[in-house]
Formats: C-alpha cells, structure tokens, sequence
C-alpha cells in the first residue's frame, strides 16, 4: 500500500463533468489500494472572478481580506469533489488549508509555508479515508486566513507529500507531461520521460506554465519526487526528480515569458558603486531583477539595461529616478518585449548551444536585443510580437521534425 498526494488544478475541476472526472482518478488509485490525499484548487477562473468581484466594491481593498476572499474558491471545490466521491462510495473527508494543518508566514497574498502538521490528516487516513485537502491557503500566527499566491496549489502538494512522506505526488494538469515546449503553440513538441529538479526549476521560472516554481523549490529540498500528468488522458507523464536519465538531446525545453519589461537608462556617471546605488535600490524594493547589461564607458558616462516583471515596471523606473539626477528622457521603460530561453543541464561544457539559437533567429530575422547565460539556461531579450516564431524556430533547430 502506498501513500499517494494528487493534486488537480482549476481547469481539472472546472465543471461538473471534470469534477466527476477527477472523482474517479481519485477513486481508482484508492481502490488500488493506496491511501490517498487529494489537494484542489479553486474551479476555473474563480479567482479571477473574485477578484473581480472584490475590485467592484473596493479597488484598494487590503490584502488580508482579499484573502479572506479568495480562500472561499478552494472551500467550493474540496466540498463539491468529496461529493463526487461520496457518490462513488469511497468514504471521503474534506479539509480546509488550516484544518490539515498549514501554518504561513503572516505575508497576505503571498505567504510563505512554515509548517505543516499532520496529526488531524494521518487520523483520517488511519480510518482510511480520501482526504481532500483545500491548496493555495493556510493560517498565519494570529489565526487570520492567508494565500499563497499564484500556482499556490502546486506548492501546497508538494509540503503535503513532504510532510506525509508520501511515496508519490501527482500533479495534474491540462497537458499530458512536460514538454520541450508548449504542445498548444508548437508544433511537434515532444514529452519528455524524466527532467532534474533544476531544469524544471528554470523552465517554470522561465515561463513554462506547467508546475510553479516554489513547489520545484520545495521539491528539490525534500527530496519529493513529482510526476506531472494529465486529468484529461490516462497516459504515463513526466517524473521531475534529483537525477534524471540523460536522454540524447541536450536542450530540455524552450520557453516563452512574456511578462517581462526592459528598464534602459542612458548617461549615468562613469563611477564606481553606480551599479550598487541602483540595484541595491531596487533590492530594497524587493524587485526582482533577471538580465542586466553594462555599456563600455565613455565620456565619463555609460548605460544599463535590466529587465523586471510587468507589474514591478513603473516601480523599477522611480527607483532609477530616486537614484540618479538625470532627465527622464535617459530612462527608458519599454515593455513590448519577451524573453525566450533554452533549458538543459551542462549547457555551458557543450560548445555550440548558444550559436544554433543564434542562427535560428537569425535566419528568422529576429533581433536579439540582450542575453542572458548560466549553466543550465541561454535567455534573449526579442520583441514580443517575435515571440511565438522565435520560440518555434529554436525548437525546430533543437528538436527537429522525425
């Protein structure tokens, strides 16, 4: 008998139909044999409809009570799955986030997991009953509900599974794996069997909109073994874990974001420290800052480019101004741009990786306006109405067609 952690999305319990869906993926793995623990998210676009909702009433409204808001969408989605099971006669219990145990950071809108006890979810599955546990929320230290933000769900799961020491944590989504692409836009994007921890890790952080980032963090920590598969198709998926069977090709996948912004600012002194003012300013701000590029000086002075999310754009460019006396004409906030990037382990001991990502978008006449290279990751800044030919170029140059 194993321990099994699913976790289902809120497209994979979106409508009555899908809910009953996942009811009997639930039901079949428990009548395998296995005692199961199921985390949901709220039914399709329920967060976006309350915060729409919320937006109506108040605008400004405070963080804590928009989670007090938003954590009602998992409430609607655990009641309605464990009816789906009781339907199927499998004895079911469903579980707030505070109820099975999560303790967060007081962060609201983002909170952090601190801990996790399980004495209330190992008493029901010791009565061996399917526990449905609410993902994306949990209880602060002065007993107010917090979210976890976005994909909060997925990093719900993996604390689970973590916690439980279960033998396995299924994720399902809508596709039917990882793959080295998104299957919807590109053609002939191929599955893979098996990814590490760090290639998952970048692809999320890179746009990849299968697994979130946090919980590939969490899983890599705790040694949590994940397998990424479809709600929608009863075909094997894709195991992220520590060390991953090397496959023939190098490059794991090739992603798009486009929630990106690029900051340039021109003619700022040619001094020592300059970079520290700025960054260690935007670090203060807890922005997050990805490629960044340094002119040659000149003339005592000299440029840098950085890029920032969207939203932390108009942040990012005040924060130049508080920095640096120059005109606003210097500082330039352009977020018609996009960032596309090839993931694969050892990238930077295997000549050539770079240059064939080159010469695709060369021979697309695409611009590459900065880049970016670690060991597991190539990234470059393009205009964002190139993005989805550049994307299908590079992976035509990586993953041709058979």
């Amino acid at each position: 008998m194993a321990l099994i952690v699913q976790k289902f999305g809120g497209s994979s319990v979106a409508n009555a139909e899908r809910v009953n869906n996942v009811a009997g993926i639930v039901t079949d793995a428990y009548r395998a044999g296995n005692d199961v623990v199921v985390v949901v998210s709220a039914q399709g676009d329920t967060t976006d409809d309350l915060i729409e909702k919320a937006n109506e009433i108040n605008p400004k409204a405070s963080k804590r009570e928009m989670d007090m808001l938003l954590t009602s969408g998992e409430q609607i989605s655990i009641a309605l799955l464990a009816m789906a099971i009781e339907r199927l006669g499998c004895p079911v219990v469903s579980r707030l986030g505070w109820q099975a145990g999560f303790s967060t950071s007081s962060a609201y809108g983002m909170a952090r997991i601190k801990s996790v006890k399980t004495d209330r979810l190992r008493a029901e599955i010791d009565r061996h009953n399917i526990v449905v546990v609410a993902g994306f929320q949990g209880l602060n230290k002065y007993d107010d509900l917090t979210t976890l933000g976005r994909g909060g769900s997925d990093t719900s799961a993996v604390a689970l599974a973590a916690a439980l020491h279960a033998d396995r944590c299924q994720i399902f989504t809508d596709v039917e794996g990882v793959f080295t692409a998104d299957p919807r836009k590109v053609e002939n994007a191929k599955k893979l069997k098996e990814i590490t921890y760090d290639e998952m890790l970048e692809l999320a952080t890179l746009g990849a909109q299968v697994l979130n980032n946090r919980s590939v963090e969490m899983a890599k920590k705790y040694n949590v073994e994940i397998e990424v598969l479809s709600s929608l198709k009863r075909v094997p998926g894709t195991i992220v874990k520590e060390v991953a069977k090397m496959e023939k090709m190098l490059v794991r996948g090739v992603t798009k974001d486009t929630d990106v912004a690029r900051i340039s600012v021109k003619s700022i002194p040619n001094n020592p420290g300059v970079a520290f003012r700025l960054f260690s300013k935007l670090a203060q701000k807890k922005i997050n800052v990805d490629i960044i590029l340094q002119s040659v000086g000149r003339d005592d002075t000299k440029d840098i480019s950085f890029t920032v999310s969207k939203a932390n754009a108009e942040e990012a460019a005040a924060a130049v101004r508080d920095t640096f006396d120059i005109d606003d004409k210097n500082i330039v906030c352009d977020t018609a741009v996009a960032k596309i990037s090839v993931v694969g382990a050892g990238m930077e001991s295997h000549p050539g990786t770079a240059s064939k990502m080159f010469e695709a978008l060369y021979e697309h006449d695409i611009n590459i306006d900065m880049i970016a290279t670690s060991e597991i990751k190539i990234s470059v800044l393009i205009d964002a109405k190139d993005a989805d030919r550049a994307v299908a170029a590079v992976h035509r140059a990586f993953f041709p067609a058979e």
